[in-house]
């Protein structure tokens, strides 16, 4: 499910086969959606589970900012993770925290490419336990060809456009979702087979569109209704609550500047 940044209007609603991720087909329906309806896409906030290689190349080569939750990656218990790794794009290898290289090997065929240890320096070293189980002592990793657009895309998480783009995902997709599963009979699919099943998708996501574009209207026709005198009011308040919870929060900086002085 996709929708939009400003209104919250459901723009794509896809059933995938339960065998098949949701981020296989996201690039295809991002290009039908930007095709069909004009979209200028500049960023997107997905879930964690969108962070892949393919992912985060078409977003690069289609010019488009992902911003994606963080997964914590999974390492056995007792073991030294990934980041003890340092890569030398230069060399193309590796380097462990003991000092040694691990050098290019091999691309298999999903485009990891794999690195591995020299297994004479391997065999003595004192962290051997905590770095690998295999039995001739050769450390084995991998990184995807696609590793440095990964990289990048990861680093919009923590700017402070990326943190916005990606906390609008709870007021909009998120809660989007949540109606649908509460309101509209998304928990279960109420029909069988594939085609039935994006039937129902669709036929919620039109009944949410109807009632989002509804409020919308009616906002609107509110707003008219004022008046300029009115809608000045209106803009007046508004105001007024601004410069309160700005002052609010220089007094709630004061106290927290002097509690630490």
């Amino acid at each position: 499910r996709t929708v939009d940044g400003r209104n919250a209007i459901i723009t794509d609603s896809y059933a995938t086969p339960a065998n098949l991720h949701d981020s296989r087909p996201y690039l295809d329906r991002l290009d039908r959606q930007c095709e069909r309806f004009g979209f200028d896409v500049w960023g997107v906030g997905l879930d964690a589970g969108y962070y892949t290689a393919g992912i985060c190349k078409g977003l690069e080569d289609r010019g488009i900012y992902g911003v994606m939750g963080y997964r914590r990656p999974n390492k056995p218990k007792g073991y030294l993770p990934k980041r003890a790794f340092t890569y030398d794009p230069e060399t193309n290898s590796y380097r462990c925290p003991q000092g040694q290289k691990l050098i290019y090997a091999t691309t298999n065929r999903q485009g990891y490419r794999e690195y591995k240890s020299n297994p004479t320096h391997c065999q003595d070293c004192p962290l051997l336990s905590q770095c690998t189980r295999s039995a001739n002592h050769v450390k084995v990793l991998t990184r995807h060809v696609w590793q440095d657009s990964k990289d990048r895309t990861d680093s919009y998480r923590l700017t402070p456009w990326g943190k916005a783009l990606y906390k609008r995902r709870q007021e909009t997709v998120e809660r989007s979702f949540a109606d649908a599963k509460q309101l509209h009979g998304h928990r279960y699919a109420r029909l069988r087979g594939l085609s039935k099943v994006r039937e129902q998708c669709l036929l919620a996501a039109a009944a949410q569109n109807m009632k989002k574009i509804a409020q919308i209207l009616a906002r609107l026709l509110r707003l008219k209704s004022l008046g300029m005198p009115g809608l000045q009011r209106r803009i007046r308040k508004w105001a007024r609550k601004l410069a309160l919870l700005k002052y609010w929060q220089s007094g709630q900086e004061y106290w927290a500047n002097s509690i630490a002085n």
